[in-house]
């Protein structure tokens, strides 16, 4: 330290400098507590310091981090969702959904303002205790690893049909066109060089060529949607239609095979709420950006996530739209699966959506790692060795469940139906509760009851979404769009 440097150049050991080295030198050290947080009194009110370092991240690299958090696999979903539900009602949830995940981030940075807290998990310990620390870490967990088993899932779909089509390769009996061996090589030399990186706005590159990939999918979505004859683009329908009995008591005429619905019922509408939710849900990377976002305050970064938010509500109404209004009834859970094969312009598609994704699953990845980190070494000083093999671990295990998972949406069901309500109501509303003390909101204000319902709303649906769910596995229905 230099705190004994004087403007000429001396030194001097007076006792009021050695005071103040003291004083500086125990201040550094309450600033190195993880749980603890200082307080500032300003104009007679008392704010809240954060404990954790002053970011460096600017607001736009945040806001691409952010987005590319929200989007991913999630949006090649939505059409699927929108055939089982119709456009208004599709409409509504999807407003729905993203209203409160706006609403999740606001009472998720309010209880980390009161606490100087910018840790998932370490807003778990400070309002359940360890069990909170743990309970946080695993859903968060689980959820990671579920979004990017599914990013690692279109790679292993869509890669081989690049490959055939770009190499002119008529068949797919060679290794160099096996999903299998094809997610390894992508994870080895493309995303664990990524996961490497130290810092989370490093990314902030690769998170906006990552947008730009998606933005291109969307324009070909749409393009798509004028040059494409539904008659002559699905005629093979009415034999996919009798495939099963109960297919074909739910259409059992191709007269409004490209009719669309504006609102519409069957057992997949199960599926429908958790895809949706599992799109939106970008709550594990909001604290890590905030953390790192220059110049941070709460408004700064409700503002990061209100963009982001917005942004991602546009691309996937309008991705969602053009794709049902291409495939309608025939429209699959993974909406590149409908297109031609040989065709160059869907090739170069499908090429950018394997780069976003790919490029998300670093983003991914970081809060999946910090929680690790913050259940097993909290107490550790950042460590390369420690860092590295994380990343290496998750790899593998992410890689082995794309291996042996054989259909993308029970992923999107079952991440969407569980962690889903648990990070957007469940746990940010449980955090606020139990964080904001009563004698600023007492259990019974506006505030705190809006919170209880919409921690109750996220039990309900998690529930209702569950039961659904394995309601329609165990009787073994499977969409048209099923593969």
């Amino acid at each position: 330290m230099e705190l004994q440097k004087m403007s000429n150049g001396h030194h001097d050991l007076s006792p009021e400098k050695i005071t103040l080295e003291s004083e500086f030198d125990g201040l550094e050290n309450m600033m190195a507590l993880g749980d603890t947080f200082l307080t500032n009194k300003s104009n007679g009110k008392i704010e809240t310091q954060f404990t954790d370092f002053e970011g460096k991240t600017s607001f736009g690299m945040s806001i691409f981090n952010l987005s590319n958090a929200i989007m991913g696999s999630g949006i090649l979903g939505l059409a699927y969702a929108m055939a089982n539900t119709g456009i208004i009602l599709f409409i509504i949830l999807l407003i729905s959904i993203a209203l409160l995940s706006a609403y999740s981030i606001h009472i998720l940075l309010k209880s980390a303002g009161v606490v100087g807290i910018r840790a998932y998990e370490q807003l778990g310990s400070r309002a359940f205790g360890p069990p909170g620390k743990v309970l946080a870490a695993c859903i968060i967990t689980l959820h990671n690893i579920g979004a990017m088993s599914s990013y690692l899932f279109i790679v292993k779909i869509e890669l081989p049909y690049i490959i055939q089509g770009l190499m002119g390769i008529p068949d797919n009996n060679q290794w160099y066109v096996d999903g299998r061996y094809l997610i390894i090589f992508v994870s080895v030399f493309v995303i664990l060089p990524l996961a490497f990186m130290k810092r989370l706005g490093y990314l902030g590159y690769t998170s906006g060529f990552s947008l730009s990939c998606m933005v291109f999918f969307l324009i070909s979505v749409i393009y798509k949607k004028f040059v494409t004859e539904c008659s002559k683009e699905h005629g093979n329908i009415e034999t996919m239609l009798n495939q099963t009995l109960f297919d074909q008591t739910i259409y059992n005429s191709t007269s409004d095979i490209c009719e669309a619905k504006l609102v519409t019922f069957n057992p997949q509408t199960a599926f429908t709420i958790p895809i949706i939710a599992f799109a939106f849900v970008c709550h594990p990377e909001v604290l890590p950006i905030y953390t790192e976002l220059n110049k941070p305050t709460k408004q700064r970064m409700q503002n990061v996530a209100n963009i982001s938010i917005t942004a991602m509500f546009v691309m996937y109404l309008l991705t969602a739209i053009f794709g049902y209004l291409t495939f309608y009834k025939s429209t699959d859970s993974e909406l590149l699966k409908m297109y031609s094969k040989t065709d160059t312009l869907m090739l170069c598609v499908r090429l950018a959506v394997l780069v976003a994704v790919t490029l998300t699953v670093p983003v991914v990845l970081f809060p999946i790692r910090r929680a690790v980190l913050q259940l097993l070494f909290s107490d550790k000083p950042f460590h390369w060795v420690r860092h590295i093999s994380i990343a290496v671990f998750l790899l593998f295990v992410v890689n082995l469940l794309v291996i042996f998972v054989p259909n993308i949406r029970d992923i999107f069901g079952f991440i969407g139906a569980t962690s889903a309500p648990s990070l957007i109501f469940i746990l940010p509303g449980l955090f606020y509760i139990r964080i904001v003390p009563e004698e600023q909101e007492p259990l019974k204000s506006r505030p705190k009851i809006q919170v209880i319902t919409f921690v109750i709303v996220g039990f309900i649906f998690m529930i209702m979404s569950i039961t659904f769910i394995i309601v329609e596995w165990v009787t073994g229905r499977k969409t048209m769009g099923g593969h």
